[in-house]
């Protein structure tokens, strides 16, 4: 009944996905499946995957995609076990007691349908561990502290709530936050995964950022207090780029502040 499949998509980055396998190898407890969606437009990863020795647990599909949603929900659909995490080429596990600590949480708590956890991410130049357990009535706020590659999602939620909008190509993660919010969740109060802070949402911060605004006010009308929040973060990113705000940063995380 706890059976995992790991979905990883991957585009033209053969040595991402690789460091994704391996720390799917390393796990203590293995997923049942490993289902890599591979939409790139040259061969290397699929030679890789083809040439080289492959745990029975992972198989692939390469073909072409239109995009980041379109590869989640290619995966979630192909999905042969009732409990799916998008780890994205480039992510690896926090440590390798990753799946054996989210198995023992739903073995525990039949009746929750999704979860999260922390995450380790680069913020400011620092290495940093965030999270916080999912609060609807603080959705104005983005995804800040429930990190969308900490999140384990049983499949029969997307039957409910449907797959990711290909509308969206940075935000589609918060659009699904938006509609997920009323599904049964929990808390892993542990370090799920390490953020590869090389993709599109770190690349496109501010796109994303207008995106979460639409977003919000698309399923709860205008929000004066999600304008606000988003405006305090695009200050806060652009601080973060600067010597000052790096310093600001540094006595935060010494505060202990980090993941206020």
């Amino acid at each position: 009944m706890n059976a995992i499949t790991v979905i990883s998509i991957c585009f033209n980055n053969l040595s991402d996905l690789q460091k994704t396998c391996i720390s799917v190898d390393e796990q203590t407890v293995h997923p049942s499946e490993h289902l890599i969606i591979n939409g790139s437009t040259n061969e290397e990863i699929a030679d890789w995957l083809i040439s080289q020795p492959q745990p029975s647990y992972r198989r692939w599909i390469n073909e072409r995609d239109k995009g980041i949603g379109d590869a989640f929900n290619k995966g979630i659909l192909n999905a042969n076990h009732p409990i799916t995490h998008l780890l994205h080429a480039g992510d690896t596990y926090a440590s390798e007691n990753v799946l054996s600590i989210v198995q023992n949480f739903y073995t525990q708590n039949p009746n929750i349908c999704w979860t999260s956890g922390n995450i380790r991410v680069v913020r400011g130049g620092e290495i940093i561990e965030i999270g916080k357990p999912f609060d609807a009535n603080k959705l104005y706020r983005g995804m800040r502290s429930v990190a969308h590659p900490t999140w384990f999602v049983k499949k029969e939620v997307y039957d409910r709530i449907g797959l990711f909008n290909n509308d969206f190509k940075i935000a589609m993660d918060y659009d699904l936050m938006c509609r997920i919010a009323n599904e049964p969740y929990g808390y892993i109060n542990e370090t799920i995964a390490i953020f590869d802070d090389s993709g599109i949402s770190t690349k496109n911060y501010k796109q994303s950022l207008k995106d979460n605004i639409a977003i919000y006010e698309h399923y709860f009308g205008f929000s004066l207090k999600c304008r606000i929040w988003q405006l305090r973060l695009r200050i806060l990113h652009w601080l973060l780029q600067t010597s000052f705000g790096k310093w600001l940063f540094k006595i935060k995380k010494a505060l202990g502040l980090a993941n206020a």
